[in-house]
């Protein structure tokens, strides 16, 4: 240390306790950093980078921000996944003796952003922890900084429902241990993509213990702690607004793994990874940012609660009924600011006026809320408007203190209502009347002294004085006017008056200024003081929202009201895709019926590419998840079974990040489904086995339904290109065949888009790859080589690997048909449906060997 600076010392000290952010030190008005932090923000920011004498013989690379701005550049650090440390002067450098005093005031992290402009307004910024404990377990801890939510879950299912229980929610960072598993760490980082943090203290601190009071297991008291702590290390303020821990009881909520929301593009497309073209951006008519994060809860979680749907479909009834009264809500919802987050930025001591003043005008809405909430006959809503508290003393003290259009700074003025303060209104005359009163006064002291040369100055030095040439020295009364400064050809003076009065004056401003920040500060402590009464208030008007917008998209979209039986029966009548139907505004959906029943557990799916396979599998469980959320499906009627989970396995890409190619990212999620999935889950399995070779393929394929038949026995949609596989339903009884109906029309294939049962009799594949525009000679030459191969004779067909049928040969003349072999004959001997497909792939093998020996 002792080569640098003692500025540098200072700055290395600190830096030592932040290794993994960047230190913006606090210099007048920039923000500066140094050394490698310097080296690399000048990157990431491309700002520029210079250098400093700092003591050492070389000179340090610096780089710097206006603190002023800094706010636009802690943003773009911190969507990047870095942690920023703030270094502020803690000491009023005039009365520093050496080195001003500087502390880290705040650690903003991509978990624990605060500021509005680095949020987005719809979306929850969570920080979660994950703790693992010996018997294999983990917590999974939840905050939202932001709102003060905390929730935590227990999982005992192994790390990838840790895994998916993260995806399942916007997490940005995540805390754990510092001897968390390395290969579970770049599992978090890599696959999930988040920043990771580290504490190992999990104790429960003093002042914190009402927030663990819901729950009693030791192992969530440590998880939550391990995230309590690292909240207090980073923000070093008051954390008054969180709330008490809310266990998060899986077994309550659908089962939705990572896998099958990503396929099922619930919250983000899989192509753009955007909102547009999910099932969020079609069920979202949300007027609040506060009502949008809960519409996300509620379908990251679908109720299993037959009861708790019923009553969420029962309000939404409610609300289509009477569409006057459901638009007037919706009017007076746009006023409503985001009571959620506004309560947290109150309790974390960094409000403005102006967002006060969005609080009051929030309030201002409420009682008008209720009144047509009340007007709404279903009997169902009645409980959503009862327990409301519009919080009338809480708008008062607003209304009685801020002034209606206040500056974005607290410390400029302008923020508090005249009349609220005797004190500040005395300021406020003194400094808009100031000058008036000055030119009176000099008017009245020339009248009663009747010299007309007599003047009011100000100068910094002296202040305001009376100044009177020495020819008019006699005419001034005795005793009231006290000498302050003797000019060449002049007195100065000062009355009781003006003295009075200067006082005043002078600090009128400042004191003014002052004041009003105290005041303010004063304000603000009693709005901390409903905190809670506004948290419970946001919750209740973001479920309103959520139910509205579910009535507004059931009565533009034709949603109708689903039932649920006790059995295992799905019944949907005319069901359709939510989104692909709106993707295709202008054109006709086709909507399709879906039966199953008691007896019927499998349905097999044949039909070509492009015909709608999987956008009638990806609609069921779209419409079930709809369903147990509580909103009105897209279908003419609908009878459902509560599904427990849901697990798909549509569409295949690689695993690039963890180097898994399409077959085994294929295989992982088939493993995944067969092994979790129960009687009261859903199955969907698009095209399994199509990653490896045919034989290969069909074996797993037909190896994977038997499965799902005799032991998952789970509701489960399967298509597939085998047609081979479709004589399954002659043995296996609660399996049967539907496909997509298609049509040859003058040599071009129309897709109908229809369910029809039994088995497609083609695939026309030759026919979609005409529709992409290929080349006709290649379509021709394709025609050619398909006739060919579905007229080969057997000896082609049974040729060994190294006189297997060439496809780049001109077409010849089948030869004459030979006697059987030895082989032939044991093959055709072969009764296959009685043999497990392990079984088969063996005598497959053994002969060939028979056949190259």
């Amino acid at each position: 240390m002792a080569q640098y600076t003692p500025m540098m010392q200072q700055y290395l000290k600190i830096k030592a306790d932040y290794k993994d952010a960047f230190l913006f030190f606090r210099l007048g008005d920039f923000y500066e950093m140094f050394f490698n932090d310097a080296l690399s923000a000048s990157k990431e920011l491309e700002i520029t980078l210079t250098s400093r004498d700092g003591g050492d013989k070389d000179r340090i690379p610096m780089c710097g921000v206006p603190y002023h701005s800094a706010e636009n550049y802690i943003a773009q650090l911190i969507d990047k996944g870095f942690k920023v440390a703030i270094c502020e002067q803690v000491e009023d450098p005039k009365a520093a003796k050496g080195v001003v005093k500087r502390e880290v005031v705040q650690l903003i992290t991509p978990g624990t952003v605060m500021e509005g402009s680095m949020l987005d307004e719809k979306e929850n910024n969570y920080l979660a922890s994950v703790t693992e404990f010996k018997d294999g377990t983990f917590t999974v801890s939840y905050n939202d900084l932001t709102t003060g939510e905390n929730s935590i879950a227990l999982i005992s299912t192994g790390f990838d429902a840790v895994m998916s229980e993260l995806f399942n929610r916007p997490v940005k960072e995540v805390v754990i241990a510092s001897d968390f598993d390395d290969e579970r760490q770049q599992l978090l980082e890599q696959q999930l993509g988040y920043t990771l943090s580290y504490c190992d203290q999990s104790d429960i601190q003093e002042g914190f213990s009402h927030l663990v009071e819901a729950v009693h297991q030791d192992k969530f008291i440590e998880g939550f702690g391990r995230l309590l702590h690292y909240i207090e290390h980073t923000q070093k303020r008051a954390l008054d607004h969180l709330r008490p821990v809310q266990p998060i009881e899986l077994k309550e909520y659908m089962s939705l793994d990572m896998y099958s929301k990503r396929n099922l593009e619930l919250v983000e497309t899989l192509r753009k990874q955007g909102k547009k073209g999910s099932l969020l951006s079609v069920l979202d008519h949300t007027i609040t940012s506060m009502g949008a994060r809960m519409l996300k809860k509620w379908l990251e979680r679908p109720l299993l609660s037959k009861e708790e749907i019923k009553t969420r479909h029962d309000q939404v009834e409610g609300m289509i009924e009477q569409f006057f009264e459901r638009e007037a809500l919706r009017e007076q919802l746009t006023s409503v600011y985001d009571l959620e987050r506004l309560a947290g930025r109150v309790a974390f001591g960094n409000v403005n006026a102006r967002d006060l003043i969005q609080l009051r005008n929030s309030l201002a809405k409420i009682p008008d809320i209720l009144i047509t909430l009340e007007q709404f006959d279903h009997p169902s809503l009645t409980k959503l408007y009862q327990e409301i508290d519009p919080l009338p003393s809480l708008r008062k003290l607003l209304d009685d203190s801020l002034a209606d259009d206040p500056p974005i700074t607290i410390k400029e003025g302008g923020m508090i209502r005249d009349g609220y303060n005797g004190q500040l209104d005395d300021y406020r005359d003194a400094s808009k009347n100031g000058r008036k009163w000055i030119a009176e006064l000099e008017g009245k002291e020339r009248k009663e002294t009747g010299i007309k040369s007599l003047k009011i100055g100000y100068n910094r030095v002296f202040g305001y004085y009376i100044e009177v040439t020495k020819a008019n020295l006699s005419s001034l009364p005795e005793g009231r006017y006290e000498r302050k400064q003797t000019l060449t050809n002049a007195e100065r003076y000062i009355t009781p008056e003006l003295k009075e009065k200067e006082t005043l004056i002078l600090e009128a401003q400042e004191k003014s200024v002052e004041l009003e920040y105290q005041l303010f500060v004063e304000v603000r402590e009693r709005v901390k003081g409903f905190v809670q009464a506004l948290q419970s208030l946001a919750e209740q008007i973001s479920c309103i929202d959520v139910l509205q917008g579910f009535a507004e998209s059931a009565d533009k979209n034709d949603y109708h009201r689903p039932a649920f039986g006790h059995d295992r029966v799905i019944d949907v009548k005319q069901g359709r895709h939510p989104v692909v139907e709106q993707v295709m505004k202008g054109e006709s959906f086709v909507p399709n019926d879906i039966y199953m029943d008691d007896t019927t557990d499998v349905l097999l799916i044949t039909g070509p590419n492009m015909s709608g396979k999987s956008t009638y599998m990806r609609q069921l469980a779209l419409t079930s998840i709809m369903a147990q959320m509580g909103s009105f499906v897209p279908c003419e009627s609908a009878v459902l079974p509560v599904f427990d989970q849901i697990f798909t396995r549509i569409g295949a890409a690689d695993d690039l990040v963890s180097g898994q190619s399409t077959f085994m990212v294929e295989m992982l999620e088939a493993n995944h489904a067969l092994s979790h999935a129960t009687e009261q889950s859903m199955i969907l399995l698009d095209e399994i086995g199509r990653g490896t070779s045919t034989y290969d393929g069909m074996a797993l394929a037909q190896a994977i339904v038997e499965h799902i038949h005799e032991k998952v026995k789970a509701k489960t949609l399967f298509s597939t290109h085998y047609h081979e596989l479709t004589s399954l339903a002659d043995q296996l009884d609660r399996l049967k065949n539907i496909h997509v109906r298609a049509e040859e029309y003058e040599g071009n294939v129309v897709f109908l888009h229809q369910i029809q049962e039994g088995a497609a009799d083609q695939s026309y594949g030759i026919h979609v790859a005409k529709l992409a525009d290929l080349p006709d000679s290649l379509i021709d030459r394709a025609t050619v080589l398909l006739n060919h191969l579905e007229n080969a004779n057997p000896e082609v067909a049974a040729s060994s690997e190294e006189e297997q049928l060439s496809l780049f040969v001109e077409e010849t003349k089948p030869s004459k048909q030979s006697k059987p072999s030895a082989v032939e004959k044991q093959l055709k001997d072969l009764n296959l449906m009685q043999m497990t497909p392990m079984d088969a792939m063996n005598e497959l093998h053994r002969l060939q060997n028979q056949i190259k020996s």
